[in-house]
């Protein structure tokens, strides 16, 4: 199975946006985000914002999961850092080995990045895949404030 990554297009959109409805209502995800939210995400990474990207993973000229990083800096690890805030993949293609190709497609892209993402701690599947790939876990308590 030939598995090609490539830029997000506009042309994508629809198909993308159908899959973050399904990421965002899965357990990998605490919030279920929501359509406002998700095509902000969609536009942002079209190119409105220079601090993320959208990839598309497809099959067979089939799009069959997407991906989203974005840029930031981390004092803590002095340097910039990039971000892995979306893979999804459809079910009936995960386990082929696409999240790895998606993480090793994103360091060779960055390869002096500090990569960092987030999971569940019961998204199983996810995290062998991490840390199979070199990611350690940081005992971190995480915050948000949305400025409400």
């Amino acid at each position: 199975m030939e598995i090609l990554i490539t830029e997000m297009h506009r042309e994508d959109g629809d198909v993308v946006l159908d899959m973050m409805r399904k990421f965002y209502t899965s357990p990998a995800v605490i919030t279920d985000g929501s359509e406002e939210i998700f095509e902000a995400n969609i536009e942002n990474c079209l190119g409105g914002s220079p601090y993320v990207e959208g990839f598309v993973f497809i099959v067979e000229d089939k799009i069959i999961g997407y991906g989203i990083t974005a840029r930031g800096y981390s004092t803590e690890f002095g340097g910039e850092c990039i971000w892995l805030e979306d893979i999804f993949i459809e079910a009936e293609y995960r386990g082929r080995g696409i999240g790895s190709k998606f993480i090793q497609y994103v360091k060779a892209r960055y390869p002096d990045k500090i990569l960092r993402l987030e999971t569940e701690h019961d998204n199983a599947d996810a995290l062998k895949l991490y840390k199979r790939l070199g990611f350690k876990e940081l005992p971190y308590l995480e915050m948000v404030c949305s400025g409400d």
